[in-house]
């Protein structure tokens, strides 16, 4: 038994920042940065995704040598991978996203019959999973997690993105765990404000809501219980990308752990604060230092 699992497509992304001449291509995709910073609180983790011809041999190996199990990742020979355009602003604050080429969706023959995890996280992010394969999934785990982004975007010709709704709602009766940024829930919802769209989440029957707000922190509702989690402050700010899948790593980390909702609050933000320190999913995995800020983040932020 896997402690977590990430269900979505890898990618190879193309990211340009700010303060880079040139961009640089990495590995990406929600399931590297969730299963990674789960991999750090030290989670038996594995990925389900489908890849390319295309997929680099390297990106599978640094993968394994993280200790994620890979045995789910199914490549097809004659395929794309999915890859994405990423560029930022000046401050880092917004993005772009630009869809170069996209996999085969993820079915349920696809799923390893003999799956079971304390905790599966659905990660889409070209709508490459069905309401079915969450449907079987919901079966071999305690815990099934969400983030939507991948079920509520569209492409046009050119792989530009804008936002729809959720077409098919049924995902979210499976759900005991929904994150998603906030354009991202008022997609979902087509709720007009945080507060009305985490309602209508929790009215779907799932007990824990998380919205992340960028370098504002994130959102928690449990069973209508809110609560503000600021972002854990970086030494710097070099990459963006990936921050609020890994928070989703680290939160579902401690939650099956039996940590309080705080606390798992507090350790996701400082997973996430590690990551936006280096360029795409190459963050300093350290375990000390994930749970020193986390403490230093409760104690000064929210215990009072």
């Amino acid at each position: 038994m896997s402690d977590i699992v990430s269900v979505g497509h890898l990618t190879i992304d193309r990211i340009f920042l700010p303060n880079r001449s040139v961009p640089f291509m990495v590995l990406g995709g929600s399931p590297t940065y969730v299963s990674l910073a789960a991999s750090c609180l030290d989670a038996r983790v594995s990925v389900v995704s489908k890849v390319g011809g295309d997929f680099p041999a390297a990106y599978s190996w640094w993968l394994k040598e993280e200790g994620i199990d890979l045995s789910g990742v199914v490549r097809v020979e004659n395929g794309q991978t999915t890859r994405f355009e990423l560029k930022y602003n000046s401050d880092l604050s917004e993005r772009t996203l630009r869809l170069v080429s996209k996999a085969p969706p993820i079915t349920v023959d696809d799923m390893p019959n003999s799956i079971k995890a304390k905790a599966i996280h659905l990660a889409p992010i070209v709508g490459e999973i069905t309401y079915e394969v969450a449907q079987k999934l919901r079966t071999s785990t305690e815990v099934l997690s969400l983030d939507p982004q991948g079920l509520v975007r569209n492409f046009d010709e050119n792989g530009n993105i804008t936002y729809g709704v959720l077409s098919d709602k049924r995902v979210l009766d499976l759900l005991n765990i929904y994150k998603s940024s906030l354009v991202e829930i008022e997609a979902v919802t087509t709720q007009p404000n945080l507060k009305s769209a985490i309602k209508a989440v929790h009215d779907r029957g799932v007990k824990v809501v998380i919205v992340t707000l960028g370098m504002k922190g994130a959102a928690l509702s449990v069973e209508g219980d809110f609560y503000n989690i600021p972002a854990c402050k970086p030494e710097k700010i070099i990459d963006p990308t990936g921050a609020g899948d890994a928070f989703i790593g680290g939160f579902l980390t401690e939650y099956i752990n039996g940590a309080n909702y705080l606390r798992c609050a507090c350790v996701a933000s400082a997973v996430a604060s590690l990551v936006v320190e280096a360029q795409g999913p190459t963050f300093s995995c350290d375990k000390t230092k994930i749970y020193q800020r986390a403490r230093a983040l409760y104690e000064k932020e929210i215990k009072e």
